[in-house]
């Protein structure tokens, strides 16, 4: 296994919440194969990506709103080559017009209710052209693309099963961390470090969304771990409320990106911490992250900022030396206790979930130090960390999906 090679493809810069930012990847494409602006653009969307892009603000707009004019923009401002920077330095004039359009009828939506997790097809017309393009399971995996109904490009379902291949587990991803060689991805570490601590300061030091951030940091009195809380929580109060600051995601998510590695970047800041003990925190967290949520999927009725949140505060406990038993406590503590919380979209909430999941990773490593962990048997406590992750991943999977469908419901009313 290749992890240096799997954390290239998933840590990537992305402009905006990667919901509406796929969208405009997808439109911006669809319109790249059409070869002229449309008339008319189609989606149908997954519930997961209408509840994901319905009530964030989209980057490069100004702060609009939702699924059109995510498709708008990135059909006629849109760069696709940009891929999850799709929206970065559009032509903010044009905007008004893209209202226009948006009023007249532009965009149909539809919602598929048999596709689950993340799923984009989009189709533009100009006159008797038309083009498609698909995205399946993650956030710029295009399965097909076509013109006038002929294939231009398309995935076999073996060629997804393949890709789906990864071989993760605890102890292998502690021995990569401890012990591997990561001189392949130090720019894609340099770039974590800088542009999520540069949107947690951001969400700090202005006021974005509900200032969730700037609220635990004034109550945080001379408990130093809330002032991580604060930080993480800050840089998804900007995210979410349209600032146009990238972010170096994790599980195909911004504000899992910010999970995952601001609390350990500011630790490593305020102490000093050598270069290569900060790389190796953010691998392992970054990895753990992922690892929770390959058993999950990149969307679903499952909190990802809860998996974010368990990896982070374990990326600091492997920082600061603690022993593997005492980290696989917490991570077992946190996700046993945090587990149910939902995900009801993407919008300004995500920093106050953000700030619950790491406080009560906070809570797990004190339990876990403390010889107070819970034991196997205590509810979906297991004895074995990698099938405390699966079960987790089955529980979000499975047992959430009707969950997911009543979620969508309340929030649009479908």
């Amino acid at each position: 296994m290749d992890y240096n090679k799997y954390l290239r493809e998933k840590m990537v810069p992305a402009f905006g919440c990667t919901e509406p930012i796929a969208l405009a990847f997808a439109s911006s494409r669809a319109r790249f194969i059409l070869g002229e602006d449309p008339e008319r653009i189609t989606a149908r969307l997954s519930g997961n990506i209408i509840k994901n892009v319905n009530s964030v603000k989209v980057p490069g707009t100004d702060g609009r709103k939702g699924i059109e004019i995510s498709l708008a923009a990135g059909a006629f401002l849109g760069d696709y080559t940009k891929k999850l920077e799709v929206l970065s330095d559009v032509d903010k004039s044009k905007l008004e017009y893209l209202d226009d359009l948006i009023k007249k009828g532009l965009c149909d939506i539809e919602l598929l209710h048999e596709k689950k997790g993340l799923y984009i097809d989009v189709s533009m017309e100009k006159g008797e052209k038309i083009s498609r393009v698909v995205i399946k399971d993650f956030h710029t995996n295009i399965i097909f693309e076509s013109l006038n109904d002929k294939i231009l490009f398309e995935k076999k379902e073996e060629e997804l099963e393949e890709e789906d291949k990864i071989d993760l587990s605890f102890d292998k991803i502690y021995d990569f961390a401890k012990n591997g060689n990561y001189d392949d991805i130090i720019d894609v570490l340099d770039k974590e470090i800088e542009y999520n601590y540069a949107i947690a300061k951001e969400g700090i030091e202005n006021p974005w969304g509900a200032n969730i951030g700037k609220m635990v940091l004034e109550e945080a009195g001379d408990k130093y771990s809330e002032k991580l809380v604060s930080y993480a929580a800050a840089g998804s109060d900007a995210r979410m409320s349209g600032c146009e600051k990238p972010v170096v995601i994790n599980s195909g998510s911004g504000n899992q990106g910010i999970t995952v590695s601001v609390p350990i970047i500011i630790y490593a800041k305020d102490h000093d911490i050598e270069k290569d003990k900060l790389y190796r925190a953010l691998i392992f967290a970054n990895l753990i992250g992922l690892y929770i949520k390959e058993g999950i999927g990149e969307l679903s009725a499952y909190c990802g900022v809860v998996s974010a949140g368990c990896a982070s505060v374990c990326g600091l406990a492997f920082m600061k030396d603690e022993d593997k038993n005492i980290i696989k406590a917490t991570l077992t503590n946190a996700l046993a206790t945090n587990s149910g919380l939902i995900c009801d979209g993407a919008k300004e909430s995500c920093a106050i979930k953000i700030a619950s999941s790491l406080k009560m990773g906070f809570l797990a490593y004190k339990q876990a130090k403390e010889g107070n962990s819970f034991k196997a048997g205590d509810g979906i406590v297991k004895g074995d960390i990698d099938e405390m992750i699966k079960t987790v991943g089955h529980i979000a999977m499975e047992g959430m999906r009707e969950t997911d469908e009543v979620i969508l419901r309340e929030m649009i009313g479908k």
